[in-house]
């Protein structure tokens, strides 16, 4: 049997991620879980432990392969692209890397809501292209501040989302399993009834198949022609061709957008519009972000093969 405890699966992790886990314990690389069958058999034998980062399926059949594991560490507070129930059913702990990129992720919520609003895009580019000097200014756009806001997921990166944007003076609604306690926010049941309700809709759900398609064509309807979307969450929350459906039609008057169904090969429709903010799911993307989130990693990978509670348990 090899001595490799670690099994590093990621193509997206950097060099100086894949050296703290392989400098910690003696470690093995694949780029996906599609790779892992194609170990050696007395490698797979020894793997106690998977550094996962990703969004490929990561499911039972995989899981098979390693008689020994005992944890699978995601990097990334989602782990929706893990079967949290096959993991459990085989005593396998599951852990992710929850709150400390919970600001990073907030900031570009609100940063995607002004650009949107404000036309900062546009501006840049009348400005860029010189246009401002032979044109002039460009059109009148919209005030953020004092408006009202929906979001649709008051956990962790929902509460930052929705504590930055009070202090910008507005109105907080929020849909979540129960009521919170909060400052005088108004929960909503359902997302309908809480889009009706707002001027923009803030996603900040947890992905896999329970929240898949949450914000239907209806609640995005139901926005009405001054709305905006907002979504950090996962692309598969939000009905996307009926998001599209309505960006085209004038029906919500835009977006702003970390991620997409089928990313980095996002539907073709978005590239045409001049109403969204589009962002390459770089939610968490700042260096000292994904830097802590490395050390949570590793942490819980370290925390399991020394027989320690792990740090952020998901089962």
């Amino acid at each position: 049997m090899s001595d490799t405890q670690l099994l590093i699966c990621g193509k997206s992790f950097k060099p100086d991620e894949r050296d703290r886990l392989s400098g910690a314990y003696p470690a093995a690389f694949v780029e996906g879980p599609d790779e892992m069958a194609g170990l050696d058999e007395s490698l797979r034998a020894s793997i106690r432990a998977v550094a996962y980062k990703g969004h490929a399926p990561f499911g039972p059949d995989q899981m098979d392969l390693f008689p020994q594991l005992g944890v699978i560490a995601n990097y990334g507070v989602g782990y929706d692209a893990i079967d949290v129930g096959a993991a459990s059913a085989r005593n396998i702990a599951v852990t992710n890397t929850p709150d400390v990129l919970s600001d990073d992720v907030a900031d570009l919520a609100v940063a995607m809501l002004l650009a949107q609003a404000r036309t900062m895009i546009r501006g840049h580019a009348h400005v860029a292209s010189g246009r401002w000097a032979a044109e002039g200014e460009i059109p009148l756009n919209r005030k953020v501040s004092g408006s009202t806001v929906g979001i649709v997921g008051l956990g962790r990166i929902g509460r930052e989302i929705a504590d930055r944007l009070a202090a910008f003076k507005c109105e907080i609604h929020y849909t979540s399993r129960s009521e919170k306690e909060t400052p005088g926010w108004t929960w909503h049941q359902d997302v309908v009834s809480l889009a009706k309700a707002v001027d923009f809709l803030v996603i900040a759900l947890v992905g896999g198949p329970d929240t898949k398609g949450h914000v239907t064509r209806e609640a995005i309807e139901a926005l009405g022609p001054r709305g905006v979307v907002v979504n950090i969450s996962r692309g598969t929350t939000i009905d996307e061709g009926a998001l599209l459906d309505a960006l085209e039609s004038g029906a919500i008057a835009g977006a702003g957008l970390d991620v997409f169904e089928n990313e980095p090969n996002i539907d073709p429709r978005f590239l045409k519009l001049d109403n969204v903010v589009l962002q390459p799911h770089q939610g968490s993307g700042s260096v000292e972000t994904r830097t802590a989130m490395a050390e949570l990693q590793l942490a819980n990978v370290a925390a399991f093969l020394e027989g320690k509670p792990l740090v952020t348990p998901v089962n």
